[in-house]
């Protein structure tokens, strides 16, 4: 497994992180622990979670994923080995207040996280959305007291337009606090005029280090959906959504194409783009079971030439 650097942190991490939003959802605790035991074993040391995951599921709570997290890591004795990202912001529960960034939700949430994953820190506390109700001077104190009191080592944000990330680090200047060293976008082939058309610059210029998720476009870049096919399976709305248009499918072609030139798989080679962009860190990527896994680390050793670089760069252009 290769290593890079989190965006200005000092932290060294896997060039892929493992999601986690499945795990209490599309994958039992069984399951769970074999992939994250594979992606340690072959050297992964990243992981991802969030508060809210998966409290949408009927008769779950919330919570499901950072408690599964959390028994592993006793299991595996693994804390120290592991860095630890988890988010907050979504609700957990019908309170008003049991959601967003406010400094009560947070100070709370972050003690909620820490039980579950049987941790007294978290290497990585990401704000999961933008909250327009709460100022952002209010929200970054509270991360910085956190970080003080040891809870958390950085911050990072997700969601995030680029005029609240700017203010963000603009707040942090003016009244000396913690800033967000890491954002998590939604970012893929068949997604890119989010992130790239202004959130990038941000992010390299000021050393933010990314993570996207979503980096499989929900499974879309794997090439099991077919045009004109109703899309099945937990992420079938999410597909017909976000990915069912005309561009997308012919991205998806070109990434299968490439794939059969490379003797590889369309997971792999949409992975190895994500990594070819210097300004991400680490693609987030999530595995049902270890061969949905396997096929995700392929991208890590996989090189994909600048011509096929350039191919999958015109396809799904944008601008």
């Amino acid at each position: 497994m290769r290593y890079r650097k989190l965006g200005r942190t000092g932290l060294k991490v896997s060039a892929l992180c493992l999601g986690t939003m499945q795990w209490g959802w599309t994958a039992n605790e069984s399951a769970a622990f074999e992939v994250m035991d594979a992606f340690a074993e072959k050297g992964g040391n990243f992981l991802d979670t969030a508060d809210f995951y998966s409290r949408w599921i009927p008769g779950n709570e919330g919570g499901e994923s950072e408690s599964i997290i959390g028994r592993w890591l006793q299991a595996r004795h693994k804390r120290s080995e592991i860095i630890l990202s988890t988010k907050i912001y979504q609700p957990m529960s019908d309170d008003p207040n049991s959601r967003g960034l406010s400094r009560k939700h947070i100070l709370e949430g972050v003690d909620a996280s820490l039980r579950r994953l049987q941790t007294d820190y978290i290497d990585l506390y990401l704000a999961h959305a933008f909250d327009a109700d709460t100022p952002i001077d209010e929200t970054l104190k509270a991360f910085d007291d956190l970080q003080r009191m040891g809870k958390v080592r950085y911050v990072g944000a997700s969601n995030y337009p680029a005029w609240r990330l700017m203010e963000s680090l603009w707040s942090a200047d003016v009244h000396d606090t913690v800033r967000y060293d890491v954002l998590e976008p939604h970012y893929n082939l068949v997604h890119r005029a989010e992130f790239e058309s202004e959130l990038k610059l941000i992010c390299e210029q000021y050393q933010i280090g990314v993570i996207p998720y979503s980096s499989l476009a929900g499974g879309f870049l794997t090439g099991k959906y077919k045009p004109g096919e109703e899309s099945q399976g937990a992420r079938a709305n999410s597909i017909a959504r976000n990915y069912n248009f005309e561009a997308a499918w012919r991205t998806v072609d070109v990434v299968q194409r490439i794939a059969q030139e490379l003797e590889t798989t369309p997971t792999a080679v949409s992975l190895a783009w994500l990594l070819a962009q210097p300004v991400i860190s680490a693609p987030i990527t999530g595995a049902n079971n270890t061969d949905q896994l396997f096929h995700s680390l392929e991208a890590v050793d996989l090189t994909l030439s600048p011509e096929q670089i350039a191919a999958l760069n015109q396809v799904s252009s944008w601008d």
